[in-house]
């Protein structure tokens, strides 16, 4: 049975973690509970190492190890890359590791899950007090890293958290000439488009683009056959054609393609034909959707 002391320090314990965010030092939390108890606990799971010297309860998640590694340096770290866009509300790539900036008067060491990158003359701004590359910076910091599709889904990402405009991203452009990956950028700032609503869509969307096809509408709203107000993903409204991505969600069991197929009948009633890709058709076959786009365009212009 717990000694009532024992109970004491926990709570102690649990009001530390609570007033620094969900991490403590090794050397705060031995001040309140024995080193027995401290290594049960990290073997039961209920603490984590997350950063030399630094703990936690239970499974960190990036937010947690940012606020572990201000504790370590005894201020805020400011963020860059993948890290800055999760803060900026439009990451798409969830990278593993913390892309962070050296603090003042302090000197990161990289390690497992930390990488330091040196980004002089990048502008930065406080996001709950902490400083993190401009929003347009890091958007056009994160697509010159990445392949056209995936580019394009941070692009549009960007421009549908509303931090910042397509003007600001081609002036954050224009600041990171001649460095690498930054053409493709440039050709992909006129295709960005804060209407796409997953960065798969951005992907099947710039597979149409790169097929020829004309540019589609997105999220075109239609009063189906039963009445009812639908959007769709891409549209040509002259043409009467539309292109539904569908989530793995989507078909997740019969009622949910019972939804799909009378969805499906209802557009088909005001003269549309739907056309339905799925993660594969974008990623490793996008000719063939691309074509059967191409076909049903082709039919409703001659028709």
């Amino acid at each position: 049975m717990a000694r009532a002391d024992d109970l004491v320090m926990n709570e102690e314990l649990e009001r530390l973690f609570a007033d620094q965010g969900g991490v403590a030092t090794s050397g705060q939390i031995l001040t309140l509970t024995s080193r027995r108890a401290f290594e049960r606990e990290l073997k039961t799971g209920a603490l984590e190492r997350i950063w030399y010297g630094i703990y936690c309860r239970g499974e960190a998640d990036d937010f947690v190890r940012l606020r572990g590694l201000d504790l370590s340096c005894g201020t805020k770290v400011p963020v860059c890359l993948g890290t800055a866009a999760a803060l900026h509300g439009f990451d798409t790539e969830e990278p593993q590791d913390l892309h962070v900036l050296n603090p003042p008067r302090r000197q990161l060491r990289p390690c497992d899950g930390l990488v330091v990158h040196r980004r002089d003359g990048a502008p930065l701004v406080l996001v709950d007090g902490r400083r993190v590359t401009s929003p347009a910076w890091t958007a056009v910091e994160v697509a010159r890293s990445l392949q056209r599709p995936r580019s394009l889904a941070t692009l549009d990402a960007a421009l549908r958290s509303g931090t910042c405009s397509r003007a600001d991203i081609w002036r954050a452009a224009i600041e990171q000439a001649g460095r690498r990956g930054i053409v493709a950028v440039r050709n992909l700032i006129a295709l960005a488009d804060a209407r796409a609503e997953s960065p798969m869509e951005s992907e099947a969307r710039l597979a149409m683009i790169d097929g020829g096809l004309p540019t589609p509408e997105l999220q075109y709203e239609v009063v189906d056959g039963n009445g009812e107000l639908r959007r769709l993903d891409f549209a040509w409204p002259g043409q009467r054609v539309a292109v539904e991505y569908d989530g793995m969600d989507w078909h997740s069991g019969p009622e949910a393609m019972k939804r799909d197929r009378r969805r499906r009948a209802a557009l088909a009633d005001i003269g549309w034909t739907v056309i339905a890709i799925v993660f594969e058709d974008v990623r490793y076959r996008p000719w063939e959707f691309v074509g059967r786009i191409d076909v049903e365009l082709r039919r409703s212009r001659a028709a």
